[in-house]
């Protein structure tokens, strides 16, 4: 086919269908495309606008509010203080303009292609010309205009917002005057909606929510945000087990201690409440408010049992949301958690609910040093009763292998116990994928020091 006549047959041949006459290079065809095009340049710009308008921060709209001397600053934050009337500006003109797109492509296609029969053969198929006028108008022109006018020009102004903002701000403010009047139509019409149907509430999951959060960027908010966000979104799943003190960690006393040993255990821990129990911690008889003992310090027989208040007990299954609830009705600090069998599992107070959502709070009585201690990159020194919450901060990791490991335990002891199906002894070394535990301290009940040693070599 060197031969240009063999192109022109060629052509022909492609364009000289039975029941349909094409002509593509005719005047108005040609002026249609151009048109077309250059609306959809415009419902482009119009589209990414909308987009990188609003999706402006607070910061940012006042570092634009703090440029005194931009002309651009001062329309960008005209613009954004009404935010309404540039909804309803943007909406209008890009409307118009996808209209005007419609308008122009009906005339390019009736000035292109010309049909001499009800059904049009093509490449030995017989189609309706109804079917063909139908998807070149409707199915192919919307694409387009999908495609161009609207998906792609928003996803390059998430990306690029200040780019657009500098080419479209001017533009948007000139729209915003001269489409006045529809523009107030359409804000009346919208709170007139707005006052008729109040709008109803969305019940969002916490799946939802913990999703939404895993799609936000590193740069959408600092880590102490992340971390506070995250506290929220799980406050409502968290029961009061995962948040408590454990027994072991529990300072009580019995009710038969005489109360100069009492006011040496209260200067000691420095606790403002204390449980009592009678015989065993499985009984607790009240608590003891230390502020209630403050005018007999200088005393050395004080009938202090008088002052003991009635406890909170709660089961260990019990949402940390409806506990603080309780706590604000009751007035109370501090509640005794129970296990299934009435047995005493440890005590949770309204600090511990708290650093379920902020974190860790640290009062002058909180000695953090003690929690471990950091040898190396490699090897750490925790206690057993240190929570696997807590390694997963100082280790920097998610913790999701130890999670699906760990069973029903909430500790560092409570996890080794887990894997190695047994209370290990003194030196007695347990491994977990790359992880090494040794026991530094036990004894017959509980682990009470763990070495932490990570293999480089075998990264999990």
């Amino acid at each position: 086919m060197d031969d240009p006549d063999s192109y022109i047959s060629f052509l022909s041949f492609l364009f000289q269908f039975k029941g349909l006459s094409i002509d593509l290079l005719n005047s108005t065809g040609l002026y249609s495309i151009l048109a077309i095009l250059i609306l959809l340049v415009c419902s482009g710009l119009i589209s990414a606008s909308e987009v990188a308008f609003f999706s402006l921060d607070p910061p940012e709209i006042n570092a634009f509010r703090n440029d005194r001397e931009s002309k651009l600053a001062k329309v960008v934050v005209y613009l954004t203080d009404k935010n309404q009337r540039l909804l309803a500006t943007i909406l209008i003109a890009n409307n118009l303009v996808n209209v005007g797109i419609i308008i122009v492509s009906s005339i390019w296609f009736s000035s292109t292609f010309q049909f001499t029969s009800e059904y049009v053969n093509i490449f030995g198929f017989d189609l309706s010309s109804a079917v063909i006028e139908f998807s070149v108008q409707v199915i192919i022109v919307t694409s387009i205009l999908l495609l161009f006018g609207e998906i792609i020009p928003k996803v390059f102004a998430t990306q690029n917002k200040h780019t657009i903002i500098k080419i479209m701000a001017f533009p948007i403010r000139y729209l915003m005057t001269i489409s006045g009047s529809l523009t107030n139509i359409l804000i009346g019409t919208s709170n007139l909606l707005d006052k008729r149907f109040k709008p109803k509430g969305y019940n969002v999951t916490v799946d939802e929510l913990s999703k939404a959060l895993e799609l936000t960027g590193e740069d959408d908010g600092s880590e102490s945000e992340q971390k506070l966000l995250e506290g929220i979104i799980k406050f409502g799943n968290t029961n009061a087990k995962q948040a408590m003190t454990s027994r072991v960690d529990v300072t009580a006393i019995e009710v038969s201690t005489p109360f100069i040993e009492v006011i040496e255990v209260i200067q000691k821990t420095g606790y403002s409440r204390i449980p009592v129990y009678k015989e065993s911690f499985d009984h607790i008889v009240g608590i003891l408010y230390i502020k209630d003992l403050l005018s007999y310090l200088d005393k050395t027989n004080v009938k202090w049992k008088e002052f003991l208040r009635k406890p909170m007990f709660v089961p260990e299954s019990k949402k940390i949301d409806d506990l603080l609830k309780d706590f604000q009705s009751t007035k109370m600090h501090l509640a005794i958690v129970v296990d299934e069998y009435g047995g005493s599992s440890g005590v949770i107070s309204l600090e511990d609910i708290l650093e379920e959502i902020v974190g860790d709070i640290n009062d002058e009585f909180d000695d953090d040093d003690l929690k471990y201690s950091k040898i190396d990159e490699s090897n750490y020194i925790f206690e057993g009763k240190t929570p696997l919450i807590n390694v997963y901060k100082v280790l920097d990791i998610d913790g999701n292998n130890f999670e699906n490991s760990k069973g029903e335990s909430d500790t560092l002891a409570g996890f080794i116990i887990e894997i190695a199906g047994k209370i290990p002894q003194k030196n007695e070394r347990i491994i977990f994928e790359n992880y090494t535990f040794t026991v530094e301290a036990a004894d017959k009940r509980r682990i009470k020091q763990i070495k932490l040693s990570i293999d480089e070599k075998n990264p999990s």
